[in-house]
């Protein structure tokens, strides 16, 4: 069994290498949408969707090239809009969380969700993001920190790397 003071570094670490590729992403979109506007990733998905099948519609530039890049990758068997794949792993990571003992409040499960929205659109979360919608309208950090207690960094941590496998 994994120590979890060493299970919470690794999370740190990976989520900081996962800030660094989301940067990466973002230069790449942003060369792409200068340099050659035809390969701007909404565009390569509707070439994608005819040659194969795709499932669901990217919510932006962003989230499309993640998604073409995961494709590509092999990451996924088909081109998936990443919300749906952000969906899917919130619903593996919950049930896993919830196997054991411990059982999510309502309250819990609703900043869960608004967490797993913000990631799907945009990435990342981290504890700035608190200041802004949909956070700042339900307390922000304050709140957030008061429903999860001491684990509130953990499940961030936990949330930012398993939802974007």
């Amino acid at each position: 069994m994994i120590d979890i003071t060493i299970h919470h570094q690794l999370l740190k670490l990976l989520n900081h290498y996962l800030i660094f590729l989301y940067f990466r992403l973002l230069y790449l979109f942003e060369q792409l949408k200068l340099s050659k506007p035809t390969l701007a990733p909404l565009h390569v998905w509707k070439a994608y969707e005819q040659l194969e099948k795709a499932t669901g519609s990217p919510k932006n530039e962003l989230t499309a090239l993640v998604a073409l890049v995961r494709r590509v990758l092999r990451i996924d068997e088909t081109l998936t809009a990443y919300d749906k794949t952000v969906d899917k792993n919130f619903q593996n990571w919950v049930f896993k969380k919830q196997a054991g003992t411990l059982k999510f409040t309502p309250e819990q499960m609703d900043w869960l969700r608004m967490i797993k929205d913000y990631i799907a659109n945009s990435f990342h979360v981290d504890k700035d993001d608190f200041e802004y919608d949909p956070f700042n309208k339900n307390g922000g950090l304050g709140k957030y920190y008061q429903v999860f207690g001491d684990q509130y960094e953990v499940i961030l941590e936990e949330l930012n790397v398993e939802l974007i496998a």
